[in-house]
């Protein structure tokens, strides 16, 4: 309960911070005048909070290895890479290349969005309470996909729009998160994931909101089947057991207690 209270506080501490996101950004930039820069520091400061609980719940300093970010990051770029082929294939056989790309907001919304997203999100919310706590994935990342879906809900004023990125974006979350247990917690993996499926969405014209087209959607479901089967049989073919599954899904059950 004191792990899952401190974890709790510490996010809270990072979202209310990410409300005076813009705030923030725009006074740090009269003193840095690198808009790009000042965007990143940004995303740290809010972050502290997080940090600060990374190392009080888990009792050491260490929070790259904590969050999995001392794992294997060529692995987390290549699994990405062939995982988000399908998002690519698609968006450039059915859209165009968007036109008068700005790079400084190419790298804020796929890089930095991706990682600090996974981080906060994925790696801390999700990961601690799902590592440090006895909560299973379910409810592990029910509240973490509930607030990381909410945060999406200002790209439309339409509610069936609304509706529709809401249960997009919490099922994005849902499925991040899963990859990046069976992933054996390599954070890089949903990462780059993230980051390049948002670019997919970003260097081409596929849609001014995170719902999307039919057919776009039609490429993002392909991309999370493939994601889904190849790590079933990356996992079959290494030996290795899922990590999800009945004893881990709502309450975790230690090894033997099948009643």
């Amino acid at each position: 309960m004191k792990n899952a209270l401190l974890i709790l506080a510490g996010f809270m501490l990072y979202h209310i911070g990410s409300e005076y996101f813009e705030p923030i950004m725009l006074y740090l930039n009269k003193f840095i005048h690198y808009k790009l820069l000042s965007y990143f520091l940004t995303y740290i400061l809010i972050g502290i909070p997080v940090f600060i609980a990374i190392c009080i719940v888990n009792k050491e300093l260490n929070f790259f290895r904590i969050l999995g970010l001392q794992s294997n990051i060529l692995k987390g770029l290549l699994v990405g890479l062939i995982f988000s082929l399908p998002m690519f294939i698609g968006s450039a056989i059915q859209s165009n290349i968007a036109k008068n790309m700005s790079v400084p907001d190419l790298i804020a919304r796929t890089m930095f969005a991706g990682l600090f997203e996974e981080i906060y999100f994925r790696g801390f919310f999700f990961g601690q309470l799902f590592r440090k706590t006895k909560l299973g994935f379910l409810p592990a990342i029910f509240f973490c996909s509930i607030i990381f879906a909410s945060g999406h809900l200002y790209q439309s004023q339409d509610a069936g729009v609304l509706f529709g990125i809401f249960i997009t974006t919490f099922m994005g979350s849902v499925f991040f998160a899963w990859l990046y247990v069976e992933w054996n917690y390599n954070l890089w993996v949903p990462i780059f994931l993230h980051t390049l499926m948002n670019l997919s969405w970003y260097i081409f014209t596929v849609s001014d909101n995170a719902l999307g087209t039919v057919n776009s959607n039609l490429f993002r479901i392909l991309t999370i089947a493939l994601s889904i089967m190849l790590t079933v049989l990356y996992k079959k073919k290494i030996g290795a057991q899922l990590l999800i599954n009945k004893r881990t899904l709502l309450m975790k059950m230690p090894l033997g207690n099948d009643k």
